[in-house]
């Protein structure tokens, strides 16, 4: 039927009448990913249209119109569109205004997505520092407070107060992530000491060295690896390991005198302070300038992951470079078994753990990544530093050296394997 049918010609001008579906204006096609507009094609000619020939400008203005003077472009992460209601009817919509689509292999983009050769570097860094110590040993522990400081303030950049006011209505999963962290891993340790001593007949040390590794707090990449995976819940992750390293002050001594039999005196104030330094600080600084500098956000956030790939290449290669004697002795292979079987249980259960808790929440599998992360990375450069400064024998912190590489590797390993998962699914 007429599009025309039943509407009475003098009432209209001849322009403003319905036009046939052949005559419509039809809209360009928007791929998933893509900035692009999806306004009128040209009209053939102004007889067609209805109306005298326009500029571009005018004809985009005239398009936003049509659609009630909404913006209509898809998100360039999620492929989806823009809540409509975000935008104010009388916003500027002119051809100034319109976001330019971006060239897919541009310089910036590139920069965008060096985060996926993150899992290969660590990988890469762990074996150049195996073979070649010199190429980390420069990078001594007095430059990781900093670098982790800068981790956690690209992560502090990409969020806004808002994601951590959100984390913070979520005390199930924060517990769930405390009870994994204190509770599952210094089970796993005592398991896993037990097994170096009774099975592997390794010295007795090494034993509580592996027990140490499971009773220090979550370590501050699992931030990170959660922020490239799932980073609606980075500041969730945060919180837990902010939560966890802070109770450490108590809950660590306490652990490692019910499992080791040695009560160690941690510093509180010393722990607090380096809270502070690491993680508080730089978050507040990041979410500070999102929010009042939004524009040199925008400038530096291209540059941002590549800096976070070396940045965390440092702190895997280091550790590794600085103790690579005590890891090629006599036991390097055994303990390192035993340490790749620790942090896989610990991952494992830590992805399980809210399948079963939170099987009925929307973000179940985000919250299984999450968790896994934060189960499975240890801050086993505390470990470290506690092994050499109130154990006398030396054995004691090489589990906690090959414990830094190794929760590294396995843990971007997962991101990469996770990201790809997602990719390919979406």
């Amino acid at each position: 039927m007429d599009s025309t049918a039943g509407v009475n010609p003098s009432r209209f001008p001849p322009s403003t009448l319905p036009r046939s579906p052949a005559n419509l204006p039809s809209c360009s096609p928007v791929t998933p990913g893509s900035r692009s507009l999806c306004f009128p094609r040209r009209f053939s000619s102004s007889k067609d249209a209805g109306f005298p020939s326009l500029d571009a400008r005018r004809r985009i203005s005239l398009g936003v119109e049509f659609a009630g003077r909404r913006r209509l472009w898809s998100k360039s992460s999620a492929g989806g569109f823009l809540d409509p209601s975000e935008f104010d009817a009388g916003q500027d919509l002119s051809l100034g205004s319109l976001p330019v689509p971006e060239e897919p292999n541009s310089f910036f983009n590139i920069l965008k997505g060096s985060n996926a050769f993150l899992p290969h570097v660590v990988i890469a860094s762990a074996f150049l520092a195996l073979f070649y110590p010199p190429s980390f040993s420069w990078f001594t522990s007095r430059y990781y407070a900093p670098a982790l400081g800068f981790l956690m303030f690209a992560v502090g950049v990409n969020s806004s107060e808002r994601d951590f006011l959100e984390a913070f209505k979520r005390p199930a999963a924060i517990f769930t992530g405390y009870v994994g962290q204190f509770i599952v891993k210094p089970i796993l340790g005592y398991i896993f000491g037990i097994l170096s001593v009774s099975v592997f007949t390794l010295p007795t040390p090494i034993g509580a060295g592996i027990m140490l590794v499971s009773c220090v707090s979550g370590a501050q990449l699992s931030n990170y690896a959660t922020f490239l995976t799932d980073p609606p819940l980075a500041p969730l992750s945060i919180v837990m390991t902010s939560l966890s390293t802070a109770s450490a002050a108590f809950v660590t001594p306490f652990l490692s005198l019910l499992l080791i039999g040695k009560r160690l005196p941690v510093d509180v104030k010393g722990m607090v302070s380096s809270i502070l330094q690491i993680v508080v600080a730089p978050i507040a600084a990041g979410l500070l300038l999102n929010r009042f500098f939004p524009w040199i956000c925008n400038a530096i956030r291209p540059f941002l992951p590549p800096l976070s790939v070396l940045v965390t290449a440092l702190c895997v290669g280091a550790p590794l470079a600085i103790n690579v004697e005590r890891i090629v002795s006599p036991f390097g292979l055994k303990i390192l078994l035993l340490i790749i079987g620790f942090h896989l249980c610990a991952f494992i259960i830590g992805y399980l753990l809210p399948g079963i808790v939170f099987r009925k929440a929307p973000d179940v599998k985000a919250l299984q990544r999450t968790l896994s992360y934060e189960t499975g990375m240890q801050s086993s450069l505390l470990a470290l530093a506690l092994a050499n400064k109130f154990f006398q024998d030396p054995l004691v912190a090489v589990p906690p050296a090959i414990s830094t590489v190794m929760m590294s590797v396995m843990g971007f390993s997962l991101v990469m394997i996770w990201a790809k998962k997602d990719v390919g699914s979406g």
